[in-house]
């Protein structure tokens, strides 16, 4: 036989004040909300509740019959229980306020008379216990994630309380799925030799240099790009109430807005794999995403303008640099070296585009080349090394090798 969860006698509400319409409407919507519940998941709900409060003999006499009345009961229990042990998932704000509506923590407050909440009521067996489709629990605007968060507000006794709970325990997968799940995303990538302008729908703007892959995905709270390889620039469309993060290697770049750049590559300027930060306007955060480095005080450091950092594979961050020059050159089809290897500083060229050009001499890769060159223009760079390096161009069967010059 099946049993409705026991009721306790509740204190009656008092009067409530003449007019308040915001509240009428959240508990409106509220009450809507609730009354499309599975009974048997408030059911289940409700004895959750009970059991923080503690039951007497009689009541846990009551819960056995009820669990043994049905296989779908227990079903239903072990599933609230197991979301009641995850509610560390809730944000602090929304923890504290649904504890607030407990009789346990807080006392009653009244609902508008014109606003009633369902009790749970006994509920038929069933061959199997299916939870409702998230679709139908998911909040569809910030107005209704605060009456969520603000449960408290309007349960004021055991029942409402119980029903109260059956939304968070049923509704927190579908509520945090919603809040996880993507507005936009899409991937962007740029062959060797393309750059590509990409404009995102928050406003924001990326320019992709060549060979550079990135994965973007819009959330409602939050923003995010992947930078798998590559470099790009972005242009962050301000918005403190969505974050904008690059994640790249072992390394986080979070902003709120402003124009900055950021480098991941396996070849060219910088060692293989480590991370390039350089802030063009504004202000950005970086920091490690390793857990090796978190509790590291040097694993977060701000950036402003004209300022760059370094990080390597691991997301270990390197000294805070004065960087003057634009953040991203390349856009202007331009490449600097400041102390460059040369076979770094051809290796960068070669991300571009075939250069014909090789080098054997290990002496002659270790040299150091500075300057600002055309991209664009590889033969007036190899006409130009053996002017500022001591080497000479080597032809022969269609390849040049850069060697070093005689008495170099």
């Amino acid at each position: 036989m099946n049993q409705p969860v026991p009721n306790r006698p509740a204190a009656r509400p008092d009067t409530p004040p003449a007019s308040y319409p915001q509240e009428e409407a959240d508990a409106r919507d509220f009450a809507e909300f609730i009354a499309g519940q599975d009974p048997l998941d408030a059911a289940a709900a409700g004895w959750v509740v009970r059991r923080q409060d503690g039951l007497t003999p009689e009541e846990e006499a009551e819960l056995q019959e009820w669990l043994a009345a049905d296989p779908a009961h227990a079903r239903a229990l072990a599933q609230v229980e197991d979301v009641w042990s995850r509610m560390d998932e809730l944000p602090d704000e929304g923890v504290v306020a649904l504890k607030a509506g407990l009789p346990s923590h807080k006392a009653g407050t009244a609902l508008p008379p014109s606003v009633a909440i369902p009790t749970p009521v006994p509920v038929a067996p069933e061959p199997q216990h299916h939870p409702r489709p998230s679709s139908s629990i998911q909040p569809a605007s910030p107005g209704r994630r605060s009456w969520l968060i603000g449960l408290g507000r309007f349960v004021p006794q055991i029942t409402a309380a119980a029903v109260a709970f059956s939304v968070v325990s049923v509704g927190w997968y579908g509520w945090s799925t919603w809040q996880h799940q993507p507005t936009f995303q899409q991937s962007f990538a740029t062959a060797r030799g393309e750059q590509k302008k990409v404009n995102l729908p928050d406003g924001s703007t990326l320019w992709l240099d060549t060979a550079t892959r990135a994965e973007v995905a819009l959330y409602r709270q939050r923003r995010e790009v992947r930078l798998t390889d590559g470099q790009a620039l972005f242009a962050v469309q301000s918005n403190p109430d969505q974050p904008f993060d690059v994640l790249t290697g072992g390394t986080r770049i979070t902003v709120v807005g402003t124009r900055f750049s950021v480098r991941r590559t396996r070849s060219g300027l910088g060692a293989e794999g480590s991370v390039s930060v350089v802030v063009e306007e504004g202000r950005v955060r970086v920091a490690s995403r390793s857990a090796a480095h978190k509790m590291d005080s040097s694993s977060s450091v701000e950036l402003s303008a004209g300022q760059s950092i370094i990080a390597d594979a691991a997301g270990a961050l390197g000294p805070v640099n004065r960087d003057d020059a634009p953040a991203a050159t390349w856009r202007e089809g331009r490449v600097s070296f400041s102390g460059t290897p040369l076979m770094q500083a051809l290796a960068e060229f070669e991300r571009y585009g075939d250069t014909g050009l090789v080098i054997r001499d290990p002496a002659v890769a270790a040299l150091k080349v500075n300057g600002s060159f055309d991209l664009r223009q590889i033969g007036a760079f190899a006409r130009a090394l053996p002017r500022v390096l001591p080497v000479q161009l080597s032809t022969r069967d269609g390849q040049t090798e850069i060697i070093a010059a005689p008495g170099g």
